[in-house]
């Protein structure tokens, strides 16, 4: 029996020192936590954890993209109407407003049902896993996938063509696929396959391999493509974030000069590149005047 005893003794010490390498087990995901989730890989599990502040931006916020703007947010109203609507690909110019679309559709519908789930691309394989956990839920999910593109090897890729495909194993009606990519295909291009590439007559035929990147960007319903600011509109964004920010002098000469001089340096007149000007200059003049008492 003292045998007995010092085995048990020594196996629950064991299993004592297991518990503290190995990673727990996710609890279950509380879907009322958030409007917005992210998904995450933890002892070999994938789930849904909620993000504690979401990005807060408004549709009004976002300036220069109007008409982008009225096809995805109708897309979305189809999709919370519980109405027919596409999986969305957004592609385009860096900066112009591509994900802080989708993020300030969520907060515009959150009321309404509608949820977020980032997904980065190396996880899309866990799609049939998601689809599982949501399918049952009264809520209308958007999974997004921001910045996304593929080499030819990626695991994600193959998931994400099935899933756009509607598959058995990873559709679902209260769930549509919202991307962000810089590339209209979604994988990098080369030279030497445009050389495959044949000509009947008048006709042009791709060669396997851009049929093959041309084929995951065709099963998105909705292409809406987003494009460089001119300097106008690049001064007007600078000017609502500006006023935004309570910013003194926020319509002056200085402002104009110094914006496109900021945007001149960055390569870029983009909205981002807008947003980082206004909060540069908000800061130096609400900064300068606080020096001069310092002094």
């Amino acid at each position: 029996m003292d045998d007995l005893n010092r085995l048990l003794d020594r196996a629950h010490d064991l299993l004592a020192r297991l518990e503290r390498v190995l990673p727990a087990v996710p609890d279950e995901t509380d879907w009322n936590a958030s409007i917005a989730f992210r998904w995450r890989r933890r002892g070999g599990e994938g789930f849904a954890q909620p993000v504690g502040h979401p990005h807060r931006i408004l549709l009004r916020d976002l300036l220069g993209i109007a008409r982008q703007k009225k096809l995805v947010e109708r897309n979305t109203r189809q999709f919370l109407a519980g109405l027919p609507a596409n999986n969305v690909l957004l592609t385009g110019a860096r900066g112009t407003g591509k994900s802080s679309l989708v993020k300030a559709l969520l907060n515009r519908h959150a009321g309404k049902g509608l949820r977020l789930i980032e997904v980065e691309k190396h996880d899309l394989v866990d799609l049939p896993d998601i689809v599982e956990q949501v399918y049952r839920r009264p809520e209308r999910f958007l999974l997004f996938c921001d910045d996304l593109s593929f080499e030819a090897d990626d695991p994600g890729y193959k998931a994400l063509k099935v899933a756009l495909d509607g598959s058995i194993a990873a559709g679902s009606e209260n769930m549509l696929i919202y991307a962000t990519s810089n590339r209209r295909h979604l994988m990098p291009e080369y030279m030497e396959e445009n050389l495959e590439t044949r000509y009947a007559g008048e006709e042009v035929h791709p060669g396997e391999a851009v049929e093959e990147k041309i084929s995951l960007s065709d099963r998105f319903g909705l292409w809406v493509h987003f494009y460089p600011f001119d300097q106008e509109a690049y001064l007007e964004i600078v000017r609502h974030w500006l006023l935004s920010l309570k910013a003194p002098a926020s319509d002056s000469e200085a402002v104009r000069r110094e914006a496109l001089q900021w945007a001149l340096a960055r390569g870029s007149r983009s909205g981002r590149v807008a947003w980082q000007f206004a909060r540069d200059w908000a800061g130096r003049q609400r900064m300068e005047p606080a020096a001069g008492r310092d002094r």
